[in-house]
């Protein structure tokens, strides 16, 4: 059990993720933590990042207290540069208009394979999950940041299905298998950020989260994943994020 003071895990992937996002970037986001985290860095350090709906929303004005449950959502709509289809959407992404896919899964792997599809025997499987959507297209073609849990069961050394590819087998895999461009850029977790290793393509520790120990990420992680033993700790949220996260989120509808 990691002690935090002053903020929930929710808020802490949320203001870590935030801190990824550049001015000026596309970023493709889904409901909850990625679309908290784009609005909150459109409020802190980028007015120019550009949120992208997969419901077919460029540019929308996120309303504090408003957040939308869902990403065809009227709510969403607001003050938007462009109300586009799906299929238009998906032409941004492979034309490469989008620099970031934000979004989480409910398996990733050592190379940064997302399965949302399903858990067990693909003939019989113990868990259905909600499927691809437009995850396969958004980890194909952008720079990916995912959001999630750190949890045993969630990242597995091989998940039972690729939903969105990472870098599949590692090292050159990914180009190999004709997606050129993208891959994964980080992983936050509540214990530590993630990134992977240039040539093998494996992940491992950037940071770790205040009061988080490199034991802790092993015993909650399905792999091996190598943590440098001078690993860095995290700068904590400061009383700003938190201010401006409670402001777009004051019925904590994503961050309970």
């Amino acid at each position: 059990m990691i002690e935090r003071s002053g903020y929930t895990a929710s808020e802490l992937l949320a203001v870590m993720s935030a801190r990824l996002l550049m001015d000026g970037q596309c970023v493709f986001a889904g409901v909850g933590i990625p679309l908290l985290a784009a609005t909150l860095a459109q409020r802190l350090h980028g007015p120019g990042l550009t949120i992208l709906f997969e419901g077919g929303v460029l540019g929308p004005f996120v309303v504090p207290g408003e957040l939308p449950p869902s990403t065809n959502e009227q709510r969403c709509t607001k003050r938007a540069n462009m109300l586009l289809s799906i299929t238009d959407v998906l032409l941004l992404l492979q034309r490469g208009y989008v620099d970031v896919g934000f979004m989480g899964g409910a398996q990733i792997d050592q190379y940064g394979n997302l399965n949302s599809s399903f858990i067990g025997d693909p003939d019989a499987p113990a868990i259905r999950l909600p499927g691809t959507g437009g995850g396969n297209d958004i980890s194909s073609l952008t720079q990916m940041i995912v959001a999630m849990k750190h949890e045993k069961r969630r990242f597995v050394e091989k998940v039972d299905f690729v939903t969105s590819p990472g870098y599949l087998e590692g090292t050159t895999h990914r180009r190999d298998s004709g997606l050129v461009s993208g891959g994964m850029y980080r992983v936050v977790t509540d214990l530590a950020i993630l990134a992977f290793d240039g040539v093998t393509k494996r992940m491992k520790v950037e940071t770790l989260h205040p009061g988080v120990t490199a034991e802790q990420v092993r015993d909650n992680t399905g792999f091996d994943i190598w943590i440098d033993p001078e690993a860095k700790t995290t700068e904590p949220p400061s009383a700003n994020e938190l201010a401006v996260l409670n402001e777009l989120d004051p019925d904590r509808l994503y961050t309970a």
